[in-house]
């Protein structure tokens, strides 16, 4: 590092010269003795002594190339040299160019003589390529002949006679080709007519009807003006043409019309299954399933649906809705009782210090739940106003509102397991409320605290209000009341590895709690929390496990478990030793 010199102030400062001593802590040799006596060294020729066996040097770059140089503070000189690097290239590569272009068409020049060279040497002879000589003769020869027949008169009418002839033998010879197409054309035509012939005298013979009925169809085409007049054999493919015209306007102009009625069948058939998909689920809105939409419209002809009618809306009022509103009072009934345990419970709450002059309530709101407010929407839709609207225009909306719920409750195809989980959810009453716990002061019942949940409280907090809602659910499940005794209601509650984690003040708060509501306890607990318990409770249960194979359970009362647990204090006592 004391030949470089890092910009300070840089977040890299220190971590670029941590690495330059740790990779090129190098002695700059001077000379040769100083270079063999460093362990770790570097010439000005650019060798590098990385230990006294290694020695390395890289000669693919002249030293004094600053192109190679590491960017400093200033990198002008390096861009300086870079720039004239490229521009010294960029003029070799142009000198390059040009030359490679003057040797292209060097080639090029010497590739054409070369051709030019070898087309000549295929000529053995001058006289090979010697045409004045030839065109000469010829041009000779040609005056020759010419004046030979312009001397003689019968050489011309001889040449004249043979153009005439050759003229009408090229005539006769082409008319003579456009006759034997025809030829060929009329035979084959003549053989399709025979053979049509032979096939319709086979089905006249074997069928005399026939006739008879071609006679009567062409008396009714003639009637329907399809036909102008009667048709010669000739005129048969014009009047068939003419007349598949005709017919297959008016296939066409049927078959708009059928289409058309077809739509509105369709359309009829879609707005029947959308009305009724139970009653149309086994067969399509299509023409192909008519046999089945004609079996149901005689179903339906033969019972006689609108006589039922208002037998249908007296049995939807009394029946189906009766049930309804039956279920909905039910349901009622059952949240005013959860209303009514839940001031019971209070009740026995405000008895029970939550905190110093603090006891807790616990408040029961309407849930926002979106299943359960549409559930009750829906009920009121079906029974609201039943007995002041008897109008039939409401029977079938009403029916549909019911039929809604039934569905549901029936579990719909493909989503049974989700409806009953809806089910489940909307009748139980209890889903019908948001319960919360209030504590509040006894000086003048203001609220203290809100509990919606236990998030934020510290430990005792959660284990108390954990008791008391533990006990406040016990107390609705039983029907319990506090400071009230029954001797044939059931009281009997477990509880597995209670109090061992919490505070004494947590666990003394809940016995104290189920004490008031009278129940009866069984309390699997570790030996820590016994002078907690005992004086709740009337006998204890010691279990042992010797070896770890075979337990034991030794039963004592609270009396017989104080004297033991006195004498054994006394033991330790005397013998001195800490107990």
């Amino acid at each position: 590092m004391h030949k470089l010199a890092v910009k300070p102030g840089s977040e890299l400062t220190d971590w670029l010269t941590a690495e330059v001593e740790r990779r090129f802590d190098l002695a700059c040799a001077e000379t040769p003795e100083q270079f063999r006596r460093a362990d770790r060294a570097i010439s000005k020729r650019g060798q590098m002594k990385l230990n006294r066996e290694r020695h390395e040097k890289d000669d693919r770059h002249p030293l004094g190339d600053r192109r190679r140089y590491v960017l400093g503070w200033d990198n002008s000189a390096k861009r300086r040299a870079l720039a004239a690097h490229v521009e010294r290239l960029t003029g070799v590569v142009t000198s390059a160019k040009e030359a490679s272009a003057a040797l292209s068409a060097e080639r090029r020049d010497l590739q054409e003589r070369k051709t030019a060279i070898g087309v000549m040497l295929q000529y053995r002879d001058f006289a090979e390529i010697d045409w004045p000589t030839s065109a000469s003769k010829v041009a000779s020869l040609e005056a020759e002949r010419k004046e030979v027949r312009e001397s003689s008169d019968i050489l011309r009418s001889l040449n004249e006679k043979l153009n005439e002839l050759s003229t009408r033998l090229s005539d006769l010879r082409l008319s003579q080709i456009s006759r034997n197409r025809d030829l060929a054309v009329n035979e084959e035509q003549s053989g399709r007519a025979d053979d049509l012939t032979q096939r319709l005298k086979l089905q006249l013979a074997a069928a005399p009807e026939i006739t008879s009925r071609i006679s009567e169809a062409i008396r009714t085409l003639h009637e329907k003006s399809l036909v102008d007049s009667e048709a010669t054999v000739e005129e048969c493919d014009s009047l068939e043409s003419a007349l598949r015209a005709k017919l297959q306007g008016r296939f066409a102009s049927r078959e708009r019309k059928l289409r058309g009625l077809a739509a509105k069948v369709i359309e009829a058939m879609t707005g029947y299954r959308e009305r009724w998909p139970l009653e149309s689920q086994e067969f399509d809105a299509s023409l192909q399933a008519g046999d089945e939409w004609r079996t149901q419209l005689s179903r339906l002809v033969g019972d006689d649906l609108p006589r039922f009618e208002a037998n249908f809306k007296r049995m939807l009022n009394e029946n189906a809705i009766r049930e309804i509103v039956s279920l909905q009072n039910g349901l009622l009934q059952k949240q005013q009782d959860v209303k009514k345990r839940v001031a019971m419970i209070n009740d026995s709450l405000r008895e029970i210090d939550y905190q110093p002059e603090t006891y807790i309530r616990l408040e029961a709101h309407v849930t926002q739940d979106a299943d359960v407010r549409d559930f009750q929407q829906q009920l009121r839709a079906c029974t609201g106003d039943v007995l002041g609207t008897q109008d039939d225009s409401y029977a079938e909306p009403r029916f549909l509102q019911v039929k809604k719920i039934v569905d549901r409750f029936r579990g719909r195809e493909g989503r049974s397991e989700e409806d009953k989980r809806w089910t489940a959810r909307v009748t139980d009453v209890r889903n019908w409320f948001a319960f919360a716990a209030s504590e509040r002061l006894r000086s003048d019942d203001s609220e203290h605290e809100h509990y919606s949940d236990s998030g934020g409280k510290s430990g005792g907090q959660k284990e108390k209000l954990a008791y008391t809602i533990l006990a406040a659910s016990l107390a609705y499940q039983f029907g319990l009341v506090a400071n009230e005794t029954k001797s044939q209601t059931f009281r009997f509650v477990v509880i597995d590895e209670a109090f061992g984690r919490g505070s004494d003040e947590s666990a003394r708060f809940g016995l104290e709690l189920f004490e008031r509501l009278h129940l009866q306890l069984l309390v699997v607990t570790p030996l820590q929390k016994i002078h907690i318990i005992e004086p709740f409770v009337s006998s204890v249960g010691f279990v042992h496990s010797q070896g770890g194979d075979r337990s034991k359970l030794r039963s004592l009362t609270v009396t017989q478990y104080r004297a033991e647990l006195e004498r054994a204090r006394s033991l330790v006592a005397a013998s001195g030793q800490p107990g």
